[in-house]
């Protein structure tokens, strides 16, 4: 019984250890998050959050106006699908995405294609968008 409490205990102590190694996740990890939580605040409509999700020198030099952000709500996201990807090793990931929109008003659906480019912050160890965000209306 005793020999047995000792294994669970060493089995528990290890897996403590490994994620304990992995908390702070690798890079490629925060890859796969800092990309899920841009497209979950897309599908969901919330594009202050996928905002913030901007490299900051991009929304400085590109500022969204309450018009540009009120266009984000004539449209509903029906469809966001992960065509593929790569990563570099200059610290840079790009991503293509096919986003299927609503528009609200007329209820026509249409799809668009996206390229994700992010870019590895070394300082914060953190991924950023440098694409901005999809542009909706281009072509129209």
């Amino acid at each position: 019984m005793r020999r047995s409490i000792n294994i669970l205990f060493a089995l528990f102590v290890a897996v403590l250890l490994g994620a304990c190694a992995t908390a702070g996740g690798s890079k490629n990890d925060k890859l796969y998050e800092a990309q899920n939580a841009f497209s979950g605040a897309v599908r969901w409509g919330d594009f202050e959050g996928a905002w913030g999700l901007v490299e900051p020198k991009y929304r400085k030099e590109h500022p969204m106006t309450q018009l540009q952000l009120a266009r984000y709500g004539q449209i509903q996201v029906s469809g966001y699908r992960d065509i593929g990807s790569s990563t570099f090793d200059d610290g840079t990931a790009v991503r293509d995405i096919e986003i299927g929109v609503v528009n609200r008003h007329t209820l026509a659906e249409r799809s668009i294609r996206y390229r994700e480019r992010w870019q590895w912050d070394e300082a914060q160890k953190r991924w950023w968008l440098q694409s901005g965000l999809p542009d909706f209306w281009e072509g129209e």
